[in-house]
């Protein structure tokens, strides 16, 4: 990690490099120098291409300011891993820059633990990055590897593709949404839903058995038009999504209701679950590949060729009010404004 200026902290930089950042039980083979030196070397295996993405995580916009910090290190992790699910990838490497009000030591300790519990579980190695002073903010980069020439892209959907999610979406903007006080969840669904918005699971193991099924895929960080969106712009195709199929979780039906559940399974984000498009042929081969991963999967749609995303309910169609699909305004946006 590079040096920069904490001022007004009793812990010098250099020495919260070493205590939390440094010491880190992941040393990958393929990491010649990492945290020390002005840059890391890394070596990728032959006949792999770098699967490379940045996120910013501001405090106030991408979580609210009372996320704890285990969740913050955690989020900042999945987040970026999520993205190279979405290719395929293996993740390998990431590098974080750190922006903290001031040192509080127990604060980067549960940060540190949420971060490292995932990259040891994924096999990623922290490489490098930088601490300043300032509004809170994580910035990360991760890199993973891809054999050549099978990663994932959202520009391969064709008419007739069926699209799929994995796992539920929704409950991480109905945890939202209990938090701005706007709903009440009940006690016993809480602590679930908050888990979705605080400790979302990268779907590492179902992208890469999509590298030779799937024909485009997306991770839900905007929500599930606005991504689904992505993918039909790239593919220059349509799509109808089949309300009835939505993988809506029991505590975001019983808090809301139906009507408002689907609403809220479109538009709400964080869901950081893959959204894929697979052909008629591949289908079998798909279902069995990520049988294996211990991902559950659903159908909630088609690709067409109208370039236009639409929706139905009991077979009927049901117009989408595009007001519904708005970002949330910035200082309640928890999500991703930009993608790398």
């Amino acid at each position: 990690m590079c040096s920069s200026d904490l001022t007004g902290c009793n812990m010098k930089e250099f020495e919260l490099i070493k205590r939390y950042f440094s010491e880190q039980m992941i040393k990958r083979k393929d990491v010649v120098l990492g945290i020390g030196d002005d840059c890391a070397i890394v070596t990728p295996s032959e006949r792999q291409n770098i699967a490379i993405t940045t996120d910013t995580l501001v405090a106030g916009v991408h979580f609210p300011h009372e996320t704890s910090a285990r969740a913050i290190g955690h989020k900042s992790i999945a987040v970026n891993l999520s993205d190279l699910a979405a290719m395929g990838a293996e993740p390998t490497w990431i590098s974080l820059a750190i922006t903290l009000p001031e040192v509080d030591v127990k604060w980067v300790e549960e940060f540190c633990k949420g971060a490292f519990e995932l990259c040891e579980f994924y096999n990623v190695q922290l490489i490098g990055g930088d601490t300043t002073q300032g509004p809170l903010s994580i910035t990360l980069t991760a890199q993973g590897l891809v054999p050549h020439n099978t990663h994932l892209k959202r520009s391969g959907a064709k008419a007739g593709d069926w699209i799929y999610v994995t796992g539920e979406i929704g409950d991480a903007a109905l945890a939202l949404k209990h938090i701005f006080k706007e709903v009440n969840v009940a006690p016993e669904y809480r602590a679930s839903v908050q888990k979705s918005l605080d400790f979302p699971t990268p779907r590492i193991l179902a992208g890469q058995a999509l590298r030779n099924y799937a024909s485009s895929a997306i991770d839900l960080s905007d929500g599930l038009i606005a991504d689904l969106g992505h993918i039909c712009t790239a593919s220059k195709v349509g799509a109808n999504i089949v309300l009835d199929d939505l993988p809506i979780s029991n505590a975001l039906r019983d808090t809301v209701g139906l009507e408002k559940a689907y609403e809220m399974t479109l538009s709400g984000g964080d869901d950081y679950e893959l959204l894929f498009t697979v052909s008629e042929d591949n289908k079998v081969g798909m279902e069995t590949a990520l049988a294996n991963t211990s991902n559950t999967i659903t159908c909630i749609g088609q690709i067409n060729g109208s370039e236009k995303i639409t929706t139905t309910l009991n077979s009927k169609p049901v117009a989408i009010s595009t007001s519904s699909f708005e970002h949330r305004s910035e200082e309640r946006r928890v999500g991703k404004e930009c993608r790398s």
